[in-house]
């Protein structure tokens, strides 16, 4: 199953028959992705399951009916066990951004965390799962694809959040910190934080 956020609501994709009881149940071949879509933004439903037989299939098939853009984005620890985090439009994040033409996923995360936090010396340790979000830009939704990757640095310099991308800070968060930061985060930045491949002991 996967799990797409829209408006921080969350949007099922299943091959499994569902009873409905509190949310909206589709048949993804069928459904009316921009109808969906348009009524977890305006809170006229909370969630929704889109149900498809065959799981290999279940993504390819959203991916057919939305615009698709793909990111790189890093769950990033110094030598400390610190984990940096960036604040962006009053939320707390972690460096992420878009994939240029003809640059691999890998080089583009890396690449989008020293831009966002000029943080450099970077090491890729471990591939951790893809999240799901849609957002909507110029009146146009898209599914945003984001690939996370652990990585590690013995960076000690001064932290520089990139201003232009509305970021005002970017800082190392002991554990101790990490559980208060993801109050105020996003669905899918605590997802990376629930599975057990991050491997970040969040002390409470």
């Amino acid at each position: 199953m996967y799990k797409v956020f829209v408006n921080e609501k969350p949007l099922f994709l299943t091959n499994k028959i569902e009873k409905e009881t509190n949310f909206k149940f589709y048949l993804l071949e069928t459904v009316n992705i921009p109808k969906v879509i348009s009524e977890l933004f305006l809170n006229k439903i909370q969630s929704a399951y889109l149900y498809h037989s065959d799981e290999k299939l279940i993504m390819k098939t959203l991916k057919s009916k939305i615009p698709v853009a793909k990111a790189g984005g890093g769950l990033v620890f110094n030598a400390n066990g610190e984990v940096l985090f960036i604040f962006r439009n009053g939320k707390w994040d972690l460096p992420k951004g878009g994939i240029e033409k003809d640059e691999t996923i890998e080089n583009a995360a890396m690449r989008e965390v020293e831009e966002e936090t000029g943080v450099s010396g970077l090491k890729i340790t471990e591939k951790l799962q893809k999240t799901y979000h849609v957002f909507k830009r110029n009146g146009v939704f898209k599914l945003k694809i984001t690939y996370w990757f652990k990585m590690q640095t013995n960076f000690t310099g001064k932290t520089c959040p990139q201003e232009k991308e509305g970021i005002s800070k970017a800082v190392w968060l002991k554990p101790s910190e990490i559980e208060a930061a993801l109050g105020n985060s996003y669905e899918n930045i605590k997802l990376l934080f629930e599975t057990e491949h991050a491997n970040v002991s969040i002390e409470k």
